[in-house]
């Protein structure tokens, strides 16, 4: 997924306890996690211009006392373990985390975005509730904001609600199904608590850059743990979002857009060739020099290769795991307003 286009300021640190964009070290994003077509926008005869939207989709499954760890992917729960094992994590983040910076971020995008609701792109609204419900989460606030970028991205403060924001150009991108799989995917990271480890290990991370020394050695080793495990847990949230949309080519389509998708040729993309592509991928870095490129190539990335993430979710569709969640799931009421 693209990086979050969040704000910059010039606060020390930049954090909040569930921010799912940072930078550490120059210009490099740590995390965020974007996806996307919702409804396309035409002009009136008087020149603004008026957006049609897509009827929310008319059935929805729900699981029955799922649990994150239900559909939390093997190296997501390692690496986890490796950033709790990290010594005083809690302490330090706790000291180092301002109220102020955390303001900041949320009357920045509250104030710049349009705060969907039942009133407001209220079909946009009901896909939220579907894909909450379908995952036994509370629904967050959901914004949709206008960027030439295709990104969606989460933030929670202490004590306050989460929110999701959506770019207006990722709901353009993307088709009904594939934007609540995007939503799904955010509500994934709620689910599993991400951001709570994000933050407090991206705000160490800083930290270790002004210790004299050894500081730099210290952060960079922190940094790269940290991609690791970022990168294993937007594999458990693209699995989040095939629980709700229950079809592994929306979510692979989601992908293969994100990688090389635009409007105008949205209906001439091939998810099987994409899937191929994939298999090819694999293929290529095989060899003992493929794997050193492959490794060089992804390890500084806060999300997996597009190809990876569709190899990955397509085989965890075919598995016995998907396979018994998939029997726990129960039909909903409609959530369609006509």
């Amino acid at each position: 997924m693209a990086t979050a286009s969040l704000p910059l300021f010039n606060l020390t640190v930049k954090s909040s306890p569930l921010c799912f964009r940072f930078h550490i070290g120059g210009n490099k994003p740590l995390y965020a996690s974007s996806y996307a077509k919702f409804g396309s926008s035409k002009k009136n005869r008087d020149g603004a211009f008026n957006i049609s939207v897509c009827k929310a989709v008319s059935s929805s499954l729900s699981f029955r006392d799922l649990d994150a760890d239900d559909f939390r992917h093997p190296l997501d729960k390692q690496n986890t373990l490796l950033l709790k094992a990290i010594p005083g994590l809690n302490e330090i983040g706790k000291v180092l985390l301002g109220s102020i910076s955390e303001q900041v971020m949320v009357l920045e995008n509250i104030g710049t975005s349009v705060l969907v609701s039942e009133k407001q792109l209220s079909e946009l609204h009901q896909l939220m509730a579907q894909a909450a419900e379908a995952l036994k989460i509370e629904a967050p606030d959901l914004y949709v904001r206008q960027s030439p970028v295709p990104n969606a991205y989460t933030l929670a403060i202490s004590g306050k609600k989460p929110f999701v924001v959506v770019h207006t150009s990722l709901i353009e991108l993307l088709t009904r199904k594939e934007l609540q799989a995007v939503l799904a995917h955010e509500l994934g990271h709620l689910k599993c608590d991400h951001g709570v480890w994000l933050t407090l290990a991206n705000i160490l991370t800083v930290g270790a850059y002004t210790i004299p020394g050894i500081g730099g050695m210290i952060a960079q080793n922190l940094e790269e743990q940290l991609f690791r495990w970022l990168r294993a847990a937007e594999l458990t949230c693209d699995r989040a979002a095939l629980l709700v949309v229950q079809d592994p080519k929306v979510v692979v389509s989601v992908l293969m857009k994100l990688a090389g998708g635009c409007p105008s040729l949205a209906d001439q993309l091939n998810v099987d060739a994409f899937l191929e592509q994939a298999r090819s991928y694999d293929k290529a870095s095989a060899s003992p020099v493929g794997w050193y490129i492959r490794n060089a190539q992804t390890r500084q990335l806060s999300h997996p290769l597009p190809v990876l993430r569709a190899r990955e979710i397509d085989e965890w569709s075919r598995s016995q795991d998907y396979k018994s969640l998939m029997k726990r799931a129960i039909s909903t009421d409609s959530l369609q307003k006509v």
